[in-house]
This record gives C-alpha cells, sequence and structure tokens, in this order.
C-alpha cells in the first residue's frame, strides 16, 4: 500500500505552482494508447518521438533495441525522458508478446492492401502504434503480427514521411478524438499515486535522505 502521508509529506517540498502542474499533466495522462519504435536509427528521432509522446499525454513508450542500441538525446527530448516511462527491449519479439499480454492491439503504422486511414482508425481498442526504421520500415515480424495497420493519407509525391513526424500526426489525432469520448482512458488512482511519487523522486534533491529522515 503507498504511504499517503509520506506522498504529501514529500509534496511540501515542492512549489505550489509544480504542484498544481503535476496534477493538471496527470489529469491527462493516458495508457490506452502507447507508442513503440523498431530500431531507429537516428537517435534524434526516438527522441522526437518521446517528445511527442509528453506533449500529447501517452506515458509510456517502448523501445524495441535489436539492432541498433543508442541513449535518449536529452537535446532533443526536451526533458521528456525525465516524465514518460520508457520500456526497453533487445527484440521485436519480446516487446510485442509483452503488449499482447497488457491487453494492446498492435497497430503497425505502414500502407498495407488491408490498412486503416487514420481518420477511419476506432480509439476504442488499447492500442499500441508501432514506427519502423527510417528506411527498411517494420521488421516482417511486426506485420505477421500485427492486428491491423495504419496509415496516413497523403496526396504529395512524397510517399513517406519522417517517424516523429508521423508519430506526431497519429497521436494528435487519436488523442483528441479519446478526450472527447466516453471511453475511460485516464490513469487509475494507483497509478497517479506511483507517478506522483516517481515525479518528486526526479525533482527533489536529496530525495532519500528526505524519505530517511520522515522514517525516522
Amino acid at each position: 500500500m503507498p504511504d499517503i502521508e509520506l506522498l504529501k509529506y514529500l509534496e511540501s517540498y515542492l512549489t505550489e505552482n509544480r504542484r498544481q502542474r503535476f496534477a493538471k499533466v496527470l489529469s491527462q495522462r493516458t495508457k490506452h494508447f502507447t507508442v513503440a519504435t523498431e530500431d531507429v536509427y537516428q537517435l534524434h528521432n526516438t527522441s522526437a518521438v518521446i517528445r511527442s509522446c509528453d506533449v500529447f499525454g501517452i506515458q509510456e513508450v517502448n523501445v524495441i533495441e535489436e539492432v541498433n542500441s543508442k541513449r535518449v538525446d536529452r537535446e532533443i527530448a526536451m526533458g521528456a525522458q525525465k516524465w514518460v516511462d520508457l520500456n526497453r527491449y533487445n527484440s521485436a519479439k519480446t516487446c510485442i508478446e509483452d503488449l499482447k499480454s497488457k491487453g494492446y492491439q498492435i497497430v503497425a503504422t505502414t500502407p498495407h492492401k488491408d490498412d486503416c486511414e487514420l481518420i477511419d482508425f476506432n480509439i476504442t481498442k488499447k492500442s499500441c502504434f508501432v514506427f519502423g526504421r527510417e528506411t527498411e520500415g517494420l521488421s516482417d515480424y511486426v506485420l505477421e503480427n500485427a492486428d491491423c495497420f495504419l496509415k496516413i493519407p497523403m496526396v504529395g509525391f512524397t510517399e513517406s514521411l519522417n517517424i516523429s513526424v508521423s508519430a506526431a500526426i497519429i497521436l494528435q489525432h487519436v488523442t483528441s478524438k479519446l478526450r472527447t469520448s466516453a471511453i475511460d482512458w485516464k490513469l487509475t488512482d494507483e497509478e497517479l499515486i506511483t507517478k506522483r511519487f516517481d515525479w518528486i523522486k526526479k525533482t527533489i534533491k536529496n530525495y532519500d535522505a528526505i524519505v530517511e529522515r520522515y522514517n525516522a
């Protein structure tokens, strides 16, 4: 059981503005949708996707690093990595299996014969939007194990968008529809408390010493 009194004590170390900011941001966070990137080569692309997830209220990002393994570019992510939870996987298989065990449908973001256009996407199901490598796109494993395929309609000569741009467009659309729906998309009370503790720990200096004094 979380120690609510400890939580209140720790929050007393925050400014009123920061407490209100945390509450406001958390009220818009969701795990109804999540994102996965598969072996993205350019570091700034993964970092930009993480930033978009924070901007549009996506709490978790899943990073598959089967081929390419790199740290998050803090300058591009603009601190978003502090507030978004990163789940790292060393293979697409382990990532897809884990997400499906959590009730997510796998949405491959790629043109496909059975694809769905963004405007027609059904937001009612928990969904993970998977984005692939800059040149090769998604792996055969992801395509073979996807539950549906999603594309952004394009009418120009260019056939594809940068993955970070694609992620931003998709997330803005689906989260806007989600927030005007009757779907129960917000974090649970337990998840909210967990994130309050987590964000406070990332904000307060000498967090461990403060908790030790409280327990004493």
